[in-house]
């Protein structure tokens, strides 16, 4: 995780699915690497891809926000394979 990850989490949890676009306006960080982030966060299961470029956090994502889950424990969907 890295700062930035938390900042997405909370803009998601507080304004719903969001795109890397729309992070980009609301000054959270730029497209690029807000999409970089997204899916990486993705591969961890804190945001899930609803369509083409739109994520929504998870529940899991929600629990790390709340400090009920620690990253650490988290597996990579990647790894798992």
């Amino acid at each position: 995780m890295r700062p930035v990850d938390e900042k997405i989490l909370e803009t998601m949890r507080d304004e719903g699915n969001m795109t890397p676009s729309a992070l980009e306006q609301l000054d959270v960080t730029v497209a690029n690497y807000a999409s970089n982030r997204l899916s990486k966060m993705a591969n961890y299961g804190l945001v899930e891809r609803v369509a083409q470029g739109l994520y929504r956090i998870t529940e899991e994502g929600a629990a790390f926000l709340d400090e009920e889950l620690d990253a650490n424990e988290l597996e990579s969907a990647e790894d798992s394979e």
